[in-house]
Order: structure tokens, then sequence, then C-alpha cells
């Protein structure tokens, strides 16, 4: 994993610097990659030549709906065809797990990537930006919270709600994910509630990072992301941030009144029937 972290990390900052944006990345500790290989060894695929890492490809699987997390190639092998073989082969991960829909997150200005993702079947659905901003700044003038917050606390009960929160968001349950989440020490996560109805729920990160957020419907994601916005200012982590669809018009108004401004540009692709997302905020490009 150490060495595929590093592939990872290589890969991007040779992108983002080459379109101006400078090194973005950097390691990480790769726990939901490894939690993820537990849980299904068959969505890993590596390249490898000689015992040297070439590239890999790396999607998860829940309900129907199969997720591409990452797909990086060594940039010195890159036009080689190994990105197009990895690809293929994860696909066929899909195909055996009876995934339905196909979607994936990747670079707004990676344009070899993207046609290649298009000759599998996916297609651009929306753009989806990175937005920060100090905490201070957030804070100013920001709207009491209209939900009520309840700590997620990992009962039958509560998976129960969360899953048909999910179902109602993206169209598949996420149980696995969501014990991740709360097995994390850096990571909190909330029911949101309208009076007694759990209309959503919210993840905050130690970093002040929100996400995943989902609500039952469109007109509660402008209130639940208030009320993130209040839990991650009210912590002690410098900036805030969070990946916004561009179809939430709520919520990027409500961004961008905040102070909080565009930091990265990114891109889901999906296959022809999935996207919709006006009821869900990405956590990141790989977890989704």
């Amino acid at each position: 994993m150490a060495a595929s972290d590093a592939l990872v990390v290589a890969a991007i900052n040779d992108l983002t610097v080459r379109h101006g944006f400078g090194p973005m990345a950097t390691a990480s500790p790769p726990s939901f990659q490894l939690f993820s290989l537990n849980d299904d060894p068959d969505g890993l695929w590596v390249a490898e030549d000689g015992g040297e890492l070439l590239g890999f490809a790396w999607s998860w699987v829940c309900g129907n709906v199969w997720f591409l997390a990452q797909l990086f190639v060594d940039p010195a092998r890159q036009g080689q065809g190994i990105g197009n073989e990895l690809l293929g082969r994860t696909v066929e991960h899909a195909r055996k797990s009876g995934a339905v829909h196909k979607a994936l997150i990747t670079f707004t200005f990676n344009r070899v990537s993207q046609g290649l993702y298009m000759r599998h079947g996916l297609f651009p659905k929306m753009p989806i930006y990175l937005f920060n901003a100090a905490r201070e700044r957030v804070m100013q003038e920001l709207p009491a919270p209209p939900l009520r917050a309840i700590a997620i606390d990992g009962s039958a009960a509560t998976m129960k709600k969360l899953a048909e929160i999910d179902s109602r968001a993206i169209g598949a349950s996420r149980e696995k994910h969501h014990r991740y989440l709360l097995d994390d020490p850096t990571t909190t996560g909330v029911l949101l509630c309208a009076g007694s109805d759990c209309v959503g729920y919210s993840y905050l990160a130690s970093s002040g990072h929100i996400g995943p957020l989902a609500v039952t419907r469109p007109d509660f994601l402008h209130d639940a992301f208030t009320t993130a916005l209040k839990l991650a200012a009210d912590r002690s982590a410098e900036n805030v941030s969070a990946f916004l669809p561009g179809t939430c018009d709520s919520v990027l108004s409500l961004a961008v009144k905040q102070g909080m401004r565009i930091t990265f540009p990114m891109l889901l692709m999906a296959s022809p029937e999935y996207g919709d997302w006006t009821q869900y905020l990405p956590r990141n490009p790989g977890f989704m």
C-alpha cells in the first residue's frame, strides 16, 4: 500500500502541476483502501513489470452501485495502454457484482482519462467543487442551525435509518461505509432532525471537512448544510471545507455567502441512468 500511495501522490501532482495548480497531493495512511481490500479483494487490480508497480485500479460496490475510487498509472508509463487495461479489469468487477450503476469522480481538466471513461460507458454528469474557507470567515453571520444534530450511535435502528436516507439520496445502502466512518477517531457523525423526523446525516472530520452528507429530500439540503457548517465552525480546525455538486444551487449559494471559495474543480462521471445528486454531498473522490 505504501508503493501505491506514493504512485497516487506522484500521478496527482504531475497532473495538477501541469495544469497550473501546483503540487496538491501528500502521502496519507491508506485506511479506506485497506478497509475496502479486506471487504472485497476483487476490487483491486495492479499492473506490474518485474516487481515494479506501474499502476493500479481500485473500486468498491454497495448494493447496485459500483464506484471507481482510484485509477492511477505511473506518469513515466502513461500512454502505453496500462490505464485502459486496468479499467477493463475493474469494470469486470462491476459486472460480477451485479451493479446496475457505475460512477467515479475525476479531475475536470483530466481530458485523456475522461475519454477513456467514456469509452467504457461512463459520461460527464456534473461538476463537483471543493470549497474552502477560514473558520472565522464561515462563522460570520452564519444562520442558527435549523436542524437538530444527534450523535450517530451505531445501533441497529440507526443503521436502518441511515440506509433509508442513503437509498433516497444515492440509490444504495452504505452500512459498511458508515461503520468505517464511525470507527474513525478523526470523524464525528450526526443524524440531522427536523422536529421528531430524521431527515439526513452528516459527518465532520477533525480537519473541518464536511461530508458525506445526505438528506431524504432535496429541500432539506440547504438546512442540512447550514447545520453542518455551524458544527464544523464550532470546532478548532483552522478551515472549513466541503465537496459541493454543481446541481445543488442552495448549498453553493450558501457556501459563497459564507465566504467559501472554490479551490479545486472535479467532475462526476457515471453510467447513463445515474448521477442526480441533489440530496448528497460526497466526502472525497475515493469514498464518494
